[in-house]
């Protein structure tokens, strides 16, 4: 069973910067395609980014791009997502998440397999 562990979130002021991390120990993370979702207070979860296996080939919601940067570190277990810029509307918690039924950066929430336990995300002066 693949284990998450996602961390790095934080109170940072408006245009701030951020850097969150997820980590395995449990299997290799260069098998699974990794996303990242959030989830706002009386709002859905929805998807932030996603990258391939490789790490050749990203996306990422309108509201982020140019924003936000995902990547990932296979020799190390690890994938990222830097914020920049960050409005108080990106406030909610952050999950990543782990899917290897694909090997292309598609991020469905009801087909990503494996979930980290969130980090907390607050854009506020």
């Amino acid at each position: 069973q693949l284990q998450l562990v996602d961390s790095g979130g934080a109170l940072v002021q408006p245009g701030g910067s951020l850097r969150l991390s997820c980590a395995t120990s449990s299997f290799p993370l260069d098998g699974y395609v990794i996303g990242w979702f959030r989830q706002a207070p009386g709002k859905e979860r929805e998807g932030v980014s996603c990258i391939d296996k490789s790490g050749d080939v990203t996306n990422y919601r309108d509201s982020v791009e140019g924003r936000f940067t995902i990547s990932r570190d296979n020799a190390k277990n690890m994938a990222y997502l830097q914020m920049t810029s960050l409005k108080p509307e990106d406030t909610a918690v952050y999950y990543c998440a782990a899917r290897n039924t694909t090997t292309q950066a598609m991020c469905i929430m009801t087909e990503m397999q494996h979930w980290g336990q969130g980090t907390q995300v607050t854009v506020s002066s």
